[in-house]
């Protein structure tokens, strides 16, 4: 393991990876947000000890709430695949400037696919930033599978 923190392409792989880990992980407390300033719950345990009227109007789905909720979905799709192949990528020992663009790029355009996503932004915004990160991810997964298939 010292050895794969002295290697570049793995530390670049590691730092973009925790990036995108932690603005996934930071979408809960995002989701928890609107959530309570939008006064729309799933649960009814989360609306404490309401009367029945009050919690009827609690317990209610909010559009705000879940466009972040399926922001947060989009990015469970996306990111777990990324890390899963961008370190297998890591350890085929692609050049340092390529493994970079493709790190990059899939950061990029995951922190752009939220801001399009949460901001409503119009489409192709939306669209364009999630194939970005798409073909990111299959083109390092085309570089594993070129570089160690086995028949």
């Amino acid at each position: 393991m010292a050895n794969l923190m002295e290697d570049k392409v793995f530390m670049a792989f590691t730092t973009y990876a925790v990036i995108v880990i932690l603005k996934m992980m930071l979408m809960a407390p995002m989701t928890a947000f609107y959530r309570i300033t939008r006064g729309a719950f799933s649960n009814e345990e989360d609306v404490g000890k309401k009367s029945s009227e009050e919690k009827k109007k609690l317990l209610r789905t909010d559009p705000d709430v879940e466009r972040v909720r399926r922001c947060h979905q989009n990015d469970l799709e996306n990111i777990i695949p990324f890390v899963v192949i961008g370190l297998l990528y890591a350890l085929t020992g692609p050049e340092l400037s390529a493994a970079l663009l493709h790190f990059r790029l899939f950061t990029g355009s995951r922190i752009c696919h939220t801001i399009a996503y949460v901001g409503a932004l119009p489409q192709p915004s939306r669209g364009l930033s999630w194939i970005v990160g798409m073909l990111v991810t299959f083109s390092m997964a085309y570089r594993v599978l070129s570089t160690v298939i086995f028949l």
